[in-house]
């Protein structure tokens, strides 16, 4: 079973919807960049570099893209302003290459599949977490949760009114447990009785970044006692509306773990989409989900052909 069987293919038109702010942001300055004139000089690339910047798509990737847009005007010598949604389709599509669609993403055969979810407080880490359990156990899987964020008692409580929510166990220890003991209970919890799929939630502190480093750490060699193979996936949850704070924290955490692959959430609410294209292409990690609204459905796997196409939808 791969995950697009799991979360389907989604609705278009929720999807134009969750991306319309990015969308009319963008679109508004890329036109304001072009206004007036009919073909692409030093000042429509200066002014289009403004626009991919204010995007919050980065300043690293904006310089990627501008050099490469340079080089083809100066290939095609005489290049029209017309032509620069095209080409800024391309660039994006692909930078955008390492994002998998999610069709490749096979569950092992080996049960359960583990997922250990990281992220500061107050991006949605719970939230998604338990969209994650609903779209698995909608399919027929067997879910557990594993409260191992155990700093907050809020953590905690959420996760077991998301459990409760969603009609999945959770297995917690209580505020100020030791974070890896309860994952070695979710997980021999989960094998004794054939889970399908395992949803660990950690603690996403970052004033101590050594700390971080060391929790995740025995996090994962704690797993590993009960599953070798644990975990499958380290899941990233990041607030797409922070804009450039969401590719700090994503550079805190790979340092601090073996990232896998990335949830962007909130992208409905923000004109800072453009950071997922950052993301991607600075860090090379696959972003799995995409959250575009509150309801379950709205979490969905991130589609690169889908988020290309509705970004340049006129």
């Amino acid at each position: 079973m791969n995950l697009r069987s799991i979360f389907g293919g989604g609705n278009k038109s929720g999807f134009d919807i969750g991306l319309e702010k990015t969308r009319k942001g963008f679109f508004s300055r890329l036109a304001a960049a072009i206004l007036g004139k009919s073909t692409i000089d030093a000042e429509v690339m200066e002014n289009i570099e403004e626009t991919l910047i204010s995007s919050d798509v980065g300043i690293a990737t904006t310089v990627k893209i501008i050099e490469s847009l340079q080089k083809k005007v100066e290939a095609t010598k005489g290049a029209k302003t017309t032509d620069i949604y095209a080409m800024l389709k391309a660039e994006i599509a692909h930078l955008l290459a390492n994002s998998n669609n999610g069709t490749a993403v096979e569950l092992p055969k080996e049960k359960p599949y583990v997922i250990m979810v990281v992220g500061v407080n107050g991006v949605g880490k719970t939230t998604t977490i338990g969209k994650l359990a609903a779209h698995f156990k909608k399919s027929g899987l067997k879910v557990m949760l594993g409260a191992a964020d155990t700093f907050r008692a809020a953590a905690v409580d959420q996760l077991q009114i998301w459990g409760k929510r969603v009609d999945v166990p959770v297995i917690s220890r209580g505020m100020n447990a030791d974070p890896s003991a309860v994952a070695f209970d979710t997980l021999q919890s989960a094998v004794a009785q054939k889970m399908d799929v395992v949803i660990i939630d950690t603690a996403g502190r970052l004033h101590n970044k050594v700390g971080l480093m060391t929790e995740l750490s025995k996090i994962r060699r704690v797993m590993q006692k009960v599953i070798p193979t644990a975990p499958h996936e380290v899941l990233l949850v990041l607030d797409a509306s922070t804009g450039q704070n969401a590719i700090e924290q994503c550079k805190e955490f790979t340092k601090a773990t073996d990232v896998t692959a990335l949830a962007l959430t909130k992208l409905d609410g923000t004109a800072k989409g453009g950071v997922v294209i950052g993301i991607s292409d600075q860090f090379k990690i696959p972003v799995r989900y995409i959250g575009i609204g509150e309801k379950i459905d709205d979490l969905r796997l991130f589609d690169k052909d889908e988020f290309v196409e509705s970004l340049f939808k006129q």
